[in-house]
């Protein structure tokens, strides 16, 4: 009875040291907290809405700055963009119109006008010193002196009025008509910027460096308005959280330098703390232990060529043999 017990314990002390073989079974460090890998994504957006029509990169490629990464249809803000630049050149054509005042055959007829009235001023003048003349002989009446005299001042106002005319054509229009011309052309400019920049938005590049974790519509669709359709993962948006005990979290501080183990990788990863938060946490969210992190699955994904593709048929299971 005692070596059957014996046995039975030496099995079981057997059986738990081949166990902790395992990576579950390995004891934590005295100063090491588990955590998990966090990515901030940037979802970048169309702030117009429209059509789908062409898609620049694929999930899990890699972009620079400024590569384009997609595009909707643009024909509303085409022809938006063409009419307020056709408005714009109609007001700069009027301000540069009223600037220059008449057209020069508009000023030669008013210098026609006015060489009349200075002819007719100089008869009217000369009439009136040959009536003036008869009336101090006495070979005229008064009547006839003071018709010469109304006929000399009225030629003599209208040499005065063609004169202004004149002036007034070559000077333009008035000063208040213009400025309010050039209020109405930076109106207009900034009509045409806004009008641009509502076509630009509807081609979209990558604002930073990353990768394209995902693609969230296809060509034909139907995309509102400020609605994600690309999501990017920088890498310096990639972060590790981690649960520190409060008896720990005294001697860190933002800019401490820590060191993160990753599965696979021999060496650990070096890092900085660049946040602490203020508040503790009582019930902390799901941390897969190394006991239980070995249930863990990622999905992969095959391709294949098209003709190979044409055998199969969705919903069939199949079997995936990694390696040889």
């Amino acid at each position: 009875m005692l070596d059957s017990t014996i046995r039975q314990l030496l099995c079981t002390g057997v059986a738990a040291a081949a166990l902790c073989v395992f990576p579950g079974c390995r004891r934590t460090a005295p100063n090491e907290v588990q955590g998990y890998v966090e990515g901030e994504f940037v979802y970048v957006a169309s702030p117009q809405a429209g059509r789908f029509d062409e898609l620049n990169v694929e999930r899990g490629k890699q972009v620079k700055a400024g590569d384009p990464l997609f595009r909707l249809e643009s024909e509303p803000e085409k022809a938006a963009r063409d009419e307020a630049q056709r408005r714009l050149d109609q007001a700069r054509a009027g301000l540069e119109d009223l600037k220059k005042g008449k057209r020069p055959s508009e000023i030669e007829s008013v210098e026609a006008q006015l060489r009349q009235a200075q002819d007719a001023a100089m008869l009217s003048q000369e009439e009136f010193s040959r009536q003036e003349k008869l009336f101090a002989a006495g070979a005229t009446t008064q009547q006839s002196l003071d018709k010469a005299r109304a006929a000399r001042d009225q030629d003599r106002q209208r040499v005065a009025q063609f004169e202004a005319e004149l002036k007034t054509a070559q000077l333009g229009s008035r000063s208040d008509q213009i400025a309010a011309a050039e209020a109405n052309v930076r109106a207009l400019e900034a009509a045409l910027a806004k009008a641009d920049w509502s076509l630009s938005q509807k081609r979209q590049t990558a604002p930073q460096a990353g990768l394209v974790f995902d693609t969230l519509y296809r060509p034909g669709e139907w995309v509102a308005a400020g609605r994600p359709v690309v999501t990017l993962l920088p890498p310096q948006n990639i972060k590790v959280r981690a649960f520190v005990p409060q008896t720990r979290i005294s001697p860190l501080h933002p800019g401490d330098r820590v060191q993160v183990t990753v599965d696979g990788r021999p060496e650990p990863l070096v890092g900085t703390i660049s946040f602490i938060s203020p508040q503790a946490e009582y019930t902390p969210p799901v941390i897969y232990s190394r006991a239980n992190r070995s249930k863990l699955v990622f999905m992969i994904e095959v391709t294949f060529e098209p003709e190979t593709a044409a055998q199969l048929h969705p919903g069939q299971p199949v079997d995936v043999q990694l390696g040889p």
